[in-house]
């Protein structure tokens, strides 16, 4: 008898939870969504396994997932194993052209493709691309190319996604992206992602990250702010609230908005289903940058 009240109450939950999604499901089905993919999210089974599950179920009630991926820790694996040593300057990875190598073989070749298995052994339609398929992504050489062949967004052409997204596919991009002369540069999946979702007019860019979000003190989680305006995000930055790798991430938010994404997430992929639980629930869980404060709701 105990047992069927437990297994009562849990059926009783689901069907909270799930009478709770409606709202969120009905004003996101169709709208795109571009998550950044990357982190503890890649490196820990369990958590990799939570995030596919997240993007098939949002593929399934007719939200429109576009996902960009970086892959940094097999990256060092691969370089390590070959006798490159992995070297970084300014936060950025120095990539010579036979680390470029590794880089294109490692995140194009290996890691985009375990994703898209991994999604469709789930019931997703996945589809791997990187940033040259279509001429999606033209990259140039980031500043006076000291960090070698490391780069930054020159020019996006999203025509490629179009039909895919229509036809209910889940494009998985890396980003690796040539310049005009066809060399392959390696991009900031951050950046990428930023540039896709103001490019595909995304309802929203979510970046998972190692960190719950935005801290007003960097050493207490329990200080997370769950939501800022454009103009709150750019005074963290300038009164060093956010710092270090915070301030990329931020400004990719940053800039994302200001060419029209309708709001910019950062959360916590150490979190099992965190996107859902920013998109579908009425809490929701990280940091949300917003334009300005018309918008209301977690996940608004």
């Amino acid at each position: 008898m105990k047992a069927d009240r437990s297994s009562h109450a849990q059926d009783q939950l689901r069907v909270s939870v799930l009478s709770e999604a409606l709202p969120y499901i009905q004003r996101f089905s169709g709208r795109r969504i571009v998550v950044k993919y990357g982190g503890a999210a890649m490196v820990h089974q369990e958590l990799r396994q939570a995030v596919f599950r997240d993007l098939v179920l949002l593929a399934s009630v007719g939200v429109q997932p576009v996902v960009i991926h970086g892959g940094g820790p097999e990256i060092n694996q691969w370089l390590g194993r070959i006798g490159i040593e992995a070297r970084f300057q300014d936060g950025l990875r120095v990539t010579d052209p036979a680390t470029m190598d590794v880089v294109e073989m490692v995140l194009v070749g290996r890691v985009n493709k375990q994703i898209v298995n991994g999604l469709n052994r789930l019931g997703g339609r996945a589809v791997g691309l990187s940033g040259s398929d279509g001429l999606l992504v033209q990259a140039r050489t980031l500043g006076d190319g000291s960090h070698g062949l490391v780069g930054e967004v020159a020019a996006v052409n999203p025509t490629l996604l179009e039909p895919l997204l229509a036809h209910g596919y889940i494009p998985v991009i890396s980003s690796v992206a040539p310049d005009g002369d066809g060399q392959a540069h390696n991009i900031n999946a951050d950046t990428v992602a930023g540039e896709l979702a103001a490019a595909l007019d995304a309802e929203k860019l979510i970046l998972l990250t190692d960190t719950a979000g935005i801290l007003r003190d960097r050493h207490d989680p329990d200080s997370l702010i769950r939501q800022l305006s454009l103009a709150q995000a750019r005074q963290l930055i300038a009164a060093g609230v956010v710092a270090g790798g915070m301030i990329p991430k931020t400004e990719c938010c940053i800039r994302a908005l200001a060419q029209g994404v309708g709001a910019a997430h950062i959360l916590d992929g150490r979190v099992a289903h965190a996107l859902l639980l920013e998109i579908f629930s009425d809490a929701g869980i990280g940091t949300m940058v917003v334009s300005s404060h018309c918008h209301q709701g977690a996940t608004a």
